[in-house]
């Protein structure tokens, strides 16, 4: 049982700081579908570096660097150029896909060093609850921080209540002087550095080596976490452990020879994505909703 609780929050690491960075990036107002592209960029970078440098830590550094360039990329069309942002986003993620491919060819069959675990003094010592929270690496740790500061961040701070008025309304922002383009390039970048570090965590933790598209629509998963959790950032920490736990079932079930097809067992964490957003669907058609209302709209400068 203990070994199956921290499997599953280590498993769902990599969707929550994808989800971390995605909500920052609706919150004001750029839906951006290229998450899957930046976290397959992210593990490259990162597993990439580690067999350079030979530490696990420029991993971490390096995944966030990659998911922020090609987060750039992203930018540069959508915000400022005003391409649409769905087709832009599923371009940039096939765009990375075939480009992590390629550089990726020649790490193939290598395997790197993983980040080695932390122990919180006295906290890990207490019995079972103790090696399941407070036994794990320092991403597992930066994930929990970064969604509780992103909450308090979002309501208590001023630079939180601007970024939600412009996902709100981004021309009523921009009539009282905000820099709408700029508030999202940044946090457009945000997500992008999330997306890399969670892209990282894939060879850094979970498996060391590289696989072309070994994310394995993560990322997906993650756009979808974000409007299932209702942009709430407390929701996506409980969203992101129950996509972890669907996605360990499928193993658990073929390990233990559960009489299920394993082609159903490995669909799970998609079939639950998909109730998710017909979920959402519903509420949105009904007005009950929290999505930002410039969601996926351009801004004009000169509206």
């Amino acid at each position: 049982m203990e070994s199956l609780l921290i499997t599953i929050l280590v498993t769902s690491v990599p969707i929550l700081l994808a989800g971390t960075g995605e909500l920052i990036a609706e919150k004001s107002g750029v839906l951006n579908l290229g998450v899957e592209g930046m976290m397959l960029t992210g593990a490259v970078a990162a597993l990439g570096s580690v067999l350079i440098f030979g530490n696990p830590l420029a991993g971490i550094f390096f995944g966030a660097l990659a998911g922020i360039l090609i987060s750039l990329i992203f930018s540069f069309f959508t915000i400022f150029l005003m391409t649409n942002q769905v087709a832009t986003g599923l371009g940039l993620t096939i765009f990375a896909t075939g480009l992590t491919g390629l550089i990726g060819e020649p790490f193939v069959g290598k395997t790197i060093s993983s980040l080695p675990k932390i122990d919180i003094i006295f906290l890990s010592d207490i019995p079972f609850l103790g090696s399941i929270f407070f036994k794990h690496d320092i991403l597992f740790y930066i994930s929990i921080l970064l969604i509780i500061a992103v909450h308090f961040f979002l309501i208590k701070s001023r630079y939180g209540i601007i970024i939600r008025a412009v996902g709100d309304n981004h021309d009523s922002a921009h009539s009282i002087g905000y820099p709408v383009k700029k508030i999202r390039l940044l946090c457009v970048g945000f997500g992008g550095m999330c997306a890399g570090m969670g892209g990282a965590y894939i060879p850094l933790v979970l498996t060391p080596h590289w696989s072309e598209g070994m994310t394995a629509g993560k990322g997906w998963i993650a756009l979808a976490l974000v409007v299932f959790a209702s942009w709430l950032p407390f929701r996506l920490l409980l969203g992101a452990l129950i996509f972890g736990g669907i996605t360990i079932l499928q193993f658990v079930g073929q390990a233990r020879g559960w009489p299920f097809p394993s082609q159903f067992l490995n669909m799970l964490p998609y079939l639950v994505t998909i109730i998710a957003l017909s979920i959402i669907s519903i509420k949105t058609r009904s007005g009950n909703t929290l999505v930002p209302s410039s969601l996926g709209k351009p801004f004009l400068e000169n509206n």
